[in-house]
């Protein structure tokens, strides 16, 4: 019998597990990744897969949610590179200029996986929405710092500015967006 695995090896495959299938799943979509696939990419047996998380769509949460902290992470910090809060704002869409340009970009992995599953799984369905209210309160939060009372524009050229970078392979859709913010900004009299 073998021996029980340690907490810090727990941690280690749990991790190895994750990184696997957020690669996986955002490659090739979580539907097209079957976990025998997943089982290869992490090097673990299916049994402590399923230990780990019981069900895929328990493992997809757990992808989500690890990418939401990582991402918004990355971009609140390139916002707080910015002092004035019209440049932190602005910060927004140059950091997603840099993301669509980063090989492999293949969109939003919340939009994504809501595309593929949808309100199938209300697990993950509760995850992107959770992933979404963050992003959209993070815009408002720059947004009213920045003089802007209705963050809603923002907030939906960002997301289109996601979606179309994603389908044209283009990252300037970011640029685009940026300038509709100036717009917005000018207007305001900001």
């Amino acid at each position: 019998m073998p021996a029980p695995l340690t907490e810090d090896q727990v941690r280690q495959d749990g991790a190895a597990l994750l990184d696997a299938a957020e690669a996986l799943f955002y490659e090739k979509g979580v539907r097209a990744v079957g976990m025998d696939e997943v089982r290869a990419a992490s090097g673990l047996p299916l049994k402590r897969i399923y230990r780990l998380h019981p069900t895929k769509d328990d493992l997809v949460v757990a992808v989500l949610r690890r990418r939401d902290a990582r991402w918004r992470g990355r971009l609140a910090a390139a916002v707080a590179e910015r002092a004035e809060p019209r440049e932190r704002l602005l910060a927004v869409f140059d950091w997603l200029e840099r993301w669509f340009g980063e090989p492999g970009y293949r969109g939003c992995a919340w939009i994504n996986a809501f595309g593929e599953l949808g309100p199938s799984s209300p697990a993950v369905l509760a995850e992107v929405r959770a992933h979404k209210e963050a992003f959209h309160r993070d815009l408002a939060t720059w947004c009213r710092a920045a003089g802007l009372t209705d963050p809603a524009p923002v907030q939906l050229l960002a997301e289109g500015a996601i979606v179309t970078a994603a389908i044209t392979g283009d990252p300037t859709p970011a640029a685009r967006a940026r300038t509709a913010v100036e717009t917005l900004l000018s207007a305001a009299g900001h």
